[in-house]
C-alpha cells in the first residue's frame, strides 16, 4: 500500500491511517502474538502512547468481516514479507473490539448509561445472531434488552460474555477479545467518589469474559494503569502483565530508534535526530529505548519545531491527591528530578486504587506508569520488593513535570511560585528573583548537597530553568566570545529578553558580593554576548550569582 506523507495526530483507526496518512509499521506486534501469546495479556502504557491504534490494528488483521478487503491494509507491512506462516491467521477470528475511554461519568447512574450505550452498539454491529438459529428464546430476549437499553446494571455485567458466546456458536470458533482502555471507567470513579460500586460491576463484567469462558480464544488489553489489578485481575491465573517496567511486546507502542531514523529520512529531516532524541526519547521500556510518539508525530507536523506536545493531553486527579500528602523527603526528591538527578523508589504496580494515599510507593509508581519517570536500568527484584532508579526521561517531560507536578506542589503549600520567579529572572527583577532562589536553596538543599561544590548550583538552577520551554532555549556550558558560559537563555519569540548567567562559589557568606561582581565581570571579559549578538537578541540581562551553603548573592546588569 502506498505510503502517505501527512501525519496522523488524533487518528487512532488503522484503516484510515493506512489509507490517507504516514505510518509506523507496527505489526511485529501480530508477529508476536501468532508466535505465542497468553490467554489474557494486559499491556499498560503512558497516555498517547498509540494503545489504540495498535488495537484497532489488530481488529483490522484477524477479524474475519470484511477480511478480504482487510487484507490490503497489511500489504508491503512487516507481518505480510513475514510470509505465510503470519498471513495465513488474517481474517481468521471472531473479534470483538471495544473501547471504555469514553466512559468517564459523574456518578455510577451516568456510568451504567454510558456502558448500556456501548454494549447496544455493539451488539448492533451483530445484529445478524437474529436470523440464526444460534440463539433460544431467552437469548433473544436478553439480546433484545440490551439495544433497547432496558436491561439493568446486574444484566449489563454479563453482556460482554454472552456476546462470545454466541459469536463462538455461530461462527463455531472461538473469540479474539480487544478491550482498550479498560482503566478510564475506574479511574473516573474514583475521582467521583462512586469507585466501590464501579469496581463490583467492572470485576464482574470482565471477569465473566475473561475466566474460564470456553468460548474465549485469547484476550488483549491496554490501559495507562495496572492499579486495580487486585480487585478486578485477581481472581484470573492466565493473565500477563507487560508493563513500563517489565514483560514482553516492548516496542508494540511508542516508536524506536529505527523508527525514528526511518522517520526523519522521509520528512528530510535526518539532521534533527539529536534534537528529537533531547526532546522526545529517553523511555526505558523493559530494556528498550522508547520515544514519545504524539509528541515526534507533532513535532513533525509543526515543522520540525521542539514545544509540549504531551502537554495537559489529559488530566490527573489521581496525581493531585497524591500530591496532597508528599513529605518533605519527597518534596526534595521531586526538585533532584527536576534538575537532572535521579533517586531510587520502591515500585508496586499490584496497589490498588483505596491504598493509593496511604503508601509512600504510590506516588513514584504512579510517575512511572503515567510517563513522567523512567527507569535508569532495569528494575531489580530484591526479596520481595522491586526497585528502581528513576529519572525524568527528556527536555520535554522535564519542562511538563515542573507545570504539571512542580506548580501544583507550590500551590498546596505555600512554597515560593517557580512561575514567579522565572518571572523576576526574565523581567530583571533582582531584588525578588534573589529573594526566591534563596527560598529555594533553603528548603531543598542540604548542607551535603551544596558543600560548595559549583556543580550542584549550576545542576539546581539548571533543573528550575525547565520552566521556560519550550518559549525559551536553555543553554549549558556552551562555547562563546572567548570562553564557555554556565547557562544562557535564549527567546525563541522576539521582544523577549535573553538571560546569561555566570556561577562562582565563595569560601564565606562575607564573600558572596565580591564574588558576585567578579562572576558579572567575567560576562563582559569573556564576551559571553558574542551569541546573543550573533542572533539579534539586544535585550539581555547579566547575572554573576555567588553561591554559599544555601546562601546566594546576585549581581545584575542589562
Amino acid at each position: 500500500m502506498k505510503q502517505n506523507y501527512v501525519m496522523p495526530v488524533g487518528v487512532d483507526d488503522f484503516r484510515q491511517v493506512r489509507e490517507e496518512y504516514y505510518y509506523v509499521d507496527k505489526t511485529d506486534f501480530i508477529k508476536a502474538l501468532i508466535d505465542g501469546h497468553s490467554k489474557v495479556t494486559l499491556i499498560t502504557r503512558p497516555r498517547r502512547f498509540g494503545k489504540t491504534l495498535a488495537m484497532s490494528m489488530l481488529y483490522y488483521f484477524f477479524t474475519m468481516e470484511d477480511a478480504g478487503a482487510n487484507r490490503n491494509l497489511f500489504k508491503g507491512c512487516k507481518v505480510e514479507t513475514a510470509g505465510e506462516k503470519y498471513m495465513k491467521h488474517q481474517g481468521t477470528k471472531p473479534t470483538i473490539f471495544l473501547s471504555l475511554k469514553d466512559i468517564k461519568q459523574v456518578d455510577f447512574t451516568r456510568m451504567m448509561r454510558s456502558f448500556s450505550s456501548l454494549m447496544q452498539d455493539l451488539y448492533a454491529l451483530h445484529s445478524y445472531l437474529l436470523d440464526s438459529d444460534c440463539l433460544n428464546e431467552y437469548d433473544r430476549e436478553y439480546f433484545h434488552s440490551i439495544v433497547t437499553r432496558q436491561a439493568d446494571s446486574v444484566d449489563l455485567q454479563l453482556s460482554l460474555k454472552k456476546l462470545t458466546v454466541w459469536l463462538q456458536r455461530y461462527h463455531q470458533k472461538a473469540v479474539l477479545l480487544l478491550i482498550d482502555e479498560y482503566d478510564a471507567p475506574i479511574q473516573y470513579a474514583f475521582d467521583h467518589d462512586y469507585y466501590d460500586e464501579a469496581i463490583e460491576f467492572m470485576r464482574n463484567y470482565l471477569s465473566s469474559a475473561l475466566k474460564s469462558n470456553p468460548s474465549l480464544d485469547f484476550a488483549v488489553i491496554t490501559g495507562v494503569l495496572r492499579i486495580a489489578k487486585e480487585s478486578i485481575f485477581s481472581s484470573l491465573n492466565n493473565l500477563e502483565i507487560a508493563s513500563v517496567v517489565s514483560g514482553r511486546y516492548q516496542s508494540a507502542m511508542g516508536f524506536d530508534y529505527h523508527e525514528i531514523e526511518q522517520v526523519a529520512t522521509d520528512f528530510n529531516c535526518p539532521q534533527k535526530l539529536e534534537e528529537i532524541k533531547d526532546w522526545y526519547d529517553g523511555y526505558n521500556f523493559s530494556g528498550q529505548e522508547i520515544y514519545n510518539p504524539w509528541s515526534v508525530i507533532n513535532y513533525i507536523l509543526h515543522n520540525c519545531q521542539p514545544a509540549l506536545y504531551w502537554l495537559n493531553t489529559s488530566g490527573n486527579t489521581i496525581l493531585n491527591d497524591l500530591l496532597k500528602h508528599i513529605d518533605k523527603k519527597q518534596e526534595k526528591e521531586l526538585y533532584t528530578l527536576l534538575r537532572g538527578g535521579s533517586i531510587t523508589a520502591r515500585i508496586d504496580e499490584s496497589i490498588i486504587y483505596t491504598d493509593i494515599s496511604k503508601s509512600r510507593n504510590a506516588l513514584y509508581t504512579m510517575l512511572l506508569t503515567t510517563g513522567y519517570l523512567t527507569p535508569v536500568s532495569q528494575p531489580s527484584l530484591t526479596g520481595f520488593t522491586l526497585s528502581a532508579r528513576l529519572r525524568i526521561p527528556n527536555q520535554e517531560i522535564r519542562a511538563v513535570y515542573a507545570k504539571e507536578i512542580l506548580e501544583r506542589i507550590e500551590s498546596m503549600d505555600g512554597q515560593p511560585n517557580l512561575l514567579s520567579m522565572m518571572d523576576n529572572l526574565l523581567s530583571g527583577n533582582v531584588e525578588e528573583f534573589s529573594a526566591r532562589l534563596n527560598e529555594y536553596l533553603e528548603t531543598l538543599a542540604s548542607y551535603y548537597d551544596t558543600a560548595n561544590r559549583e556543580n550542584f548550583y549550576h545542576g539546581f538552577l539548571l533543573g528550575l530553568l525547565a520552566l521556560l520551554l519550550p518559549d525559551y532555549t536553555v543553554r549549558s556550558n556552551r562555547e562563546s566570545g572567548y570562553g564557555r558560559f554556565d547557562i544562557a537563555i535564549f527567546p525563541n519569540r522576539k521582544h523577549q529578553n535573553g538571560v546569561i548567567m555566570e556561577f562562582k562559589v565563595a569560601e564565606s557568606e562575607a564573600a558572596l558580593p565580591k564574588m558576585a561582581e567578579a562572576a558579572l565581570t567575567q560576562i563582559e571579559s569573556m564576551d559571553y554576548m558574542a551569541e546573543f549578538r550573533n542572533k539579534g537578541i539586544e535585550q539581555v540581562w547579566q547575572y554573576g550569582i555567588a553561591f554559599c551553603g544555601k546562601k546566594s548573592h546576585i549581581a545584575a546588569k542589562i
